[in-house]
């Protein structure tokens, strides 16, 4: 039995259900944009129900994270599929069923929503919550973070999940009410369709992720860091290459890699061993990797300029920034907003092995008080455009002008 939302916690502005397929507030990528979208609707005074993908928790918690002005509570509505559900099953939830149990979730609340802000879930979600939210006359507001390649899913270019994908960013995202877009290329593509825009990146709560801060020593090697799952966007084998290719001996030069296993390396780079200026820690857990970004010189991020990176916004960027690492990346997506040459990081001239080698080695050259000085600015630019708190207002004042919808 899913517990009610308590309608005394609910300020003036009224309360928000934020829906998606996704565990809440840790296990991926979505679940940290998820945290900071809400957050800052928390930090403008309204209450925040996120039911997410997971089947628990099935009362509705509390986040506990800071003290913002209203609120933010969640419930597990068990949309996703379990791990060892059978593969018919899954797929089976996800084309038929996906969305179903979010819409039920919404029609057992005593007070409906002043707005319904969905991420993910492709046509599937947006075909049970469009025609539910038309006939309660609440706005739907769909949070965009992607624009899918065919390489990214399974099947390819006519395979279900890219279809499904596509006909919800070109059809039905634009037929919502308002756009909450993670890049400038989803705010500039959506905003000539004419849909009410706003353009958010991935957010966090930029003083928590700092206090993990730790200092290295100057003489010891420069060390990188890599965290995350590489898929078809980041360039890992390229970062490999380059380590290996400007110190291979491990003497100036440490590749911390956090994710990935050395025998899933091994098997898709084919490869038989990684030089020893490579440490390869596979999975970690979430709460250890912030002490690995913070003990690092510097993260290090190479995508090839495409339609789907420029699209999305690496949250990987946001974390070290948060945490008082600067970066070294080429240029995709929004970066370059915010990565200035030699000030937050290092920008490469390219996505090529050589390009990289050549930043490595400018990072080599450089004096401890030179990377002192990049870790306070990757700090103060992450303050300034990543905190949760800074989007807040522009949040609300979207939220405003986008009104019940007739029904």
């Amino acid at each position: 039995m899913f517990k009610r939302f308590d309608l005394h916690f609910m300020p003036n502005n009224g309360w928000i259900a934020y829906v998606g397929p996704f565990p809440f507030p840790w296990g991926q990528a979505a679940s940290r944009r998820m945290v900071g979208i809400a957050r800052s609707f928390a930090e403008s005074g309204y209450s925040v129900v996120v039911a997410g993908g997971a089947s628990l928790p099935l009362a509705e918690q509390d986040l506990n994270e800071g003290e913002p002005k209203g609120s933010v509570r969640y419930i597990g509505v068990g949309e996703s599929p379990v791990p060892r559900m059978p593969s018919l099953k899954k797929i089976w939830r996800v084309f038929f069923e996906w969305g179903q149990l979010t819409v039920q979730w919404l029609d057992r609340q005593p007070s409906k929503p002043t707005h319904v802000v969905v991420y993910g879930g492709s046509a599937q979600y947006m075909l049970r919550l469009l025609p539910w939210c038309r006939q309660h006359g609440i706005p739907l507001i769909v949070d965009v973070v992607e624009w899918y390649d065919p390489r990214q899913m399974k099947g390819g270019r006519f395979g279900p999940f890219y279809l499904s994908a596509q006909f919800a960013l070109r059809y039905l995202y634009p037929r919502c009410d308002g756009v909450i877009a993670i890049s400038s290329l989803l705010e500039d593509r959506y905003r000539k369709l004419g849909c009410e825009v706003v353009r958010v990146p991935p957010s966090l709560d930029v003083q928590a992720e700092r206090s993990h801060i730790q200092l290295k020593n100057p003489e010891d090697p420069l060390v990188l860091v890599y965290a995350g799952t590489p898929g078809k966007k980041d360039l890992l084998r390229h970062v490999l290459e380059a380590v290996e290719a400007v110190d291979p001996t491990g003497a100036r030069l440490k590749l911390k890699v956090l994710g990935p296993t050395v025998e899933q390396l091994k098997a898709s780079y084919g490869r038989s061993n990684f030089a020893p200026s490579i440490q390869i820690l596979g999975r970690i857990n979430q709460e250890e990797i912030a002490s690995h970004i913070c003990s690092a010189h510097f993260t290090v991020l190479l995508r090839m300029p495409a339609l789907f990176t420029n699209a999305g916004f690496p949250t990987k960027f946001v974390e070290s920034l948060a945490n008082g690492t600067p970066v070294i990346a080429n240029l995709t997506s929004d970066l370059g907003l915010y990565l200035r040459d030699g000030v937050e990081g290092l920008v490469c001239a390219d996505y090529s092995v050589h390009g990289l080698s050549l930043a490595l080695e400018r990072a080599l050259s450089l004096s401890g008080s030179q990377l002192e000085k990049m870790r306070q600015a990757a700090i103060n630019q992450a303050k300034q455009s990543f905190d949760f708190r800074v989007h807040s207002k522009n949040l609300h004042l979207f939220l405003s002008s986008i009104k019940r919808v007739p029904r």
